[in-house]
């Protein structure tokens, strides 16, 4: 039965819990309804802000990022308010999901979608009518039933909450015109709160939201879009089902979700990865109703690890550990691109978006818009995939250049939680000199005409016997074949590079040709070095993704997860409506031995103490016991991993050696000859270490305050960011390395060149 009863115990709790006050009479005690109903023991940034603004009666528009918590900015008021409080979501298994978590942490919800029979819906109304519920899910195509407008007219909701609240924008990438009805509620309903969330939406969808709810006077709480605990990565779509086996082989028994552009690939790929032994399936819109219903369950209660789908999975998925998403395809747009990794690692720990990229998929979508007739339609489509492939090509941050298209204001030069900031495709990040090509690339555009592709100056400069290059006569131009000794993938990754810095621009149209830009053409006229970052040539897999902040025991981790499971099972409930993997981890790290200790882990509430404790803690007692292990005293806010977004990811276990070996006093030589790296490698690890959290201290590798002073007046005196002219400036025996570390202690002057 979808429609869960809460614990006969509870039922006097759904009234208004005026009883959790601060000693003043100034409201509800807050952070204490927080750990005693969520088990929490601090808010979310803006979190607390939001609530009391739903509590003091006033409207509340909120952008926040998956996974930051925008449930409880509804949830924690409606325990607060007297009445009931009305969520309105499109998302069905979502609304599942949370009527389940929050009955298994004794609050009293249902739901109303058509999904359950007639009379479970009825039964829902019933309870809410007698003031049994204090939340109450429904879809947005109940509103106008004549049914649910005779029970609105007899319940006056104490909130409207309406989630996902970028479907009443018809700019937004999910637009649903039933979200439509939603202004004649908000009208019904004047002086009631209405809260609108959402995690995806432009400048101009937020303007639309507004409008369309009249949220005119709503108070607007923009948390921005980062997502630090997730890690980007863009790879060349060669042996890609290989790259996936490796892939999913390395996170073995953890849930993956892998999009394809078709139905068929979608089914395709996953029979081949079931004949791999991975416990995979297929999920798409062509499947009956009920297969697409009975998958998504198994994938919810971790009876299946992977799904391969298009992109009709995964909206209203509630599931927080997810730890990879794989675009096998391209995606149409950014929004939905953010959309679809946004449902990695809900909980914060530590999750991987992988995406490959091959031009060929562009074309295949290409053929498809130019079927759109309308032409305005057609160039917008085709603009948000141009975006899509430059956000792919991009040799800068691509955190930064996903966050910007949000109009998010980030400033880092290096996000450390992507593929070009941590350099994850083998050990990257030694520079060569570029000089040389990067005047051939460039002399190749402007003697081809500024009017072609990166595909066909790569041709040309490796002296290709293609058709169009001989019907253009390129082949008798004097940059043809000068570059030969490169492959066309390292031809491409430099010029993509030098897009990157600027030297290449790209130009307006439905085709990507590109032209050399102001810079590049000042750099052709100098006889400035040119330092650049090798390409990179080997497309392996990313660093091993850390674990989190805990390097908790992992066998008794294992046996707290079967618990889980055992249980999850008995309630007919997904289990991490139990716990999440970060009480998990939490529990399998402080070992608690009592109710007492174990009242202090990560989403531990009363309900779920009471009645959960017990056999957590047996489990746990009999592995300490068995290996001689200690309760560890867990710190006041120990569960702040859950209650606030993770630091920024590990950068990965080649860099963790280097700082291991650095910290035991080796130098950058020794440990380059220990580890059989460059020394360059070395300092580029230790780099981004002094650059992450915790910082490591590279106070030892400083030159001396004389040469420091030498190298600031230098730095402050060249007008740019590149290290080439500052060394030129200083003259011989000053090395890049110096330039680096004083650079990274200049708080007024970029970290990176």
């Amino acid at each position: 039965m979808l429609v869960a009863e809460a614990p006969s115990k509870l039922r006097h709790e759904t009234s208004t819990e005026s009883f959790n006050r601060t000693g003043d009479g100034a409201g509800p005690d807050l952070p204490a309804l927080l750990k005693s109903r969520f088990g929490f023991d601090q808010f979310l940034p803006l979190q607390e802000e939001i609530i009391t603004n739903v509590i003091a009666g006033k409207d509340s528009l909120v952008l926040m990022p998956t996974g930051a918590g925008k449930s409880l900015c509804y949830q924690l008021p409606a325990l607060c308010l007297d009445g009931l409080a009305l969520v309105i979501s499109p998302l069905i298994a979502l609304m599942k999901d949370q009527v389940d978590a929050l009955n298994a942490n004794g609050i009293a919800a249902a739901l109303v979608n058509s999904t359950v029979s007639p009379q479970e819906n009825e039964a829902a109304l019933q309870r809410a009518l007698s003031g049994d519920l204090k939340i109450l899910y429904v879809a947005p195509e109940r509103l106008p039933m004549p049914r649910f407008q005779q029970f609105l007219q007899t319940v006056k909701p104490s909130l409207i909450a309406i989630d996902e609240a970028h479907c009443i924008s018809e700019w937004g990438h999910d637009f649903r015109p039933d979200y439509r009805n939603l202004k004649s509620l908000r009208q019904a309903f004047q002086g009631v709160p209405v809260i609108a969330l959402t995690a995806t939406a432009t400048t101009q969808v937020r303007e639309d939201i507004v409008e369309q709810l009249d949220l005119h006077d709503a108070n607007r709480f923009i948390s921005g879009f980062n997502r630090p605990n997730l890690t980007y990565t863009v790879r060349p779509k060669r042996n890609a089902f290989d790259q996936l086996l490796d892939l999913l082989h390395r996170r073995e028994k953890q849930s993956a979700i892998i999009y394809c552009f078709s139905r068929k690939d979608t089914e395709n790929i996953a029979a081949q990865l079931v004949d791999n032994g991975i416990n995979a399936m297929a999920y798409h819109a062509g499947l009956e109703r009920d297969i697409r219903r009975s998958t998504q369950e198994r994938f919810i209660r971790d009876e299946v690890a992977v799904i391969v789908a298009t992109i009709a999975f995964g909206m209203g998925i509630d599931k927080p550990d997810v730890r990879l998403i794989v675009h096998y395809s391209l995606p149409k747009t950014l929004d939905g691109y953010y959309q679809e990794t946004g449902r990695a690692g809900r909980d914060g720990l530590p999750s991987d978006c992988v995406l490959f990229f091959s031009l060929g998929d562009k074309m295949n979508q290409d053929y498809f818009i130019k079927q759109i007739e309308d032409r305005s339609e057609r160039a917008q489509v085709s603009e948000k995939l141009n975006q899509m492939v430059e956000f792919c090509e991009t040799r800068k941050c691509r955190r930064g250049f996903l966050l910007r298209y949000f109009g998010d204001n980030w400033t880092q030069d290096n996000c450390g939680g992507c593929d070009v900031c941590l350099g994850v495709s083998g050990e990257s990040g030694e520079e060569f000199d570029a000089t040389t090509i990067a005047q051939q690339i460039l002399s190749a555009m402007i003697r081809t005409g500024e009017r072609f592709g990166a595909n066909h100056v790569v041709d040309v400069l490796r002296g290709s016997r293609v058709k169009r290059v001989l019907d253009l006569k390129h082949d008798e131009l004097s940059v043809y074949g000068l570059a030969r000794e490169f492959t066309s993938d390292e031809l491409k990754e430099i010029f993509g590079i030098l897009q990157g810095e600027g030297f290449i621009a790209k130009a307006q149209g439905d085709y990507p040709t590109f032209y050399v830009s102001e810079s590049g053409r000042s750099f052709l006229k100098s006889k400035t070095t040119l330092m650049l970052r090798k390409p990179v040539r080997d497309y392996s897999l990313a660093p091993g993704t850390s674990s989190g902040d805990l390097d908790y025991y992992r066998a008794l981790f294992e046996l707290l997860r079967s618990l889980r499971k055992q249980i999850a099972d008995r309630r007919s409930v997904p289990a991490f409506v139990i716990f999440g993997d970060v009480a998990l981890q939490e529990m399998a790290y402080y070992l608690p031995q009592s109710r007492e200790a174990f009242a202090g882990i990560s989403g531990v509430g009363e309900t779920k103490l009471e009645e959960l404790g017990d056999e957590f803690i047996r489990v746990i007692t009999e592995y300490a016991l068995a290996h001689d292990l200690q309760q560890r005293r867990i710190p006041r806010g120990a569960s702040r991993r859950a209650s606030r977004p993770a630091r920024r990811r590990s950068l990965g276990t080649s860099h963790a050696e280097t700082r291991r070996l650095f910290t035991d006093g080796y130098d950058i030589d020794e440990i380059a000859s220990e580890r059989r790296l460059s020394t360059k490698t070395v300092f580029r690890h230790l780099m981004d270490m002094a650059q992450a959290e915790p910082p490591l201290d590279l106070s030892t590798l400083m030159p001396t305050p004389e040469r420091a002073e030498a190298i600031k007046v230098a730095i402050k005196a060249v007008d740019g960011d590149r290290l080439a002219p500052i060394k030129e400036a200083l003259g011989a025996g000053y090395t890049y390395e110096e330039i680096r570390l004083v650079k990274m202690t200049m708080e007024d002057v970029p970290q990176t060149a």
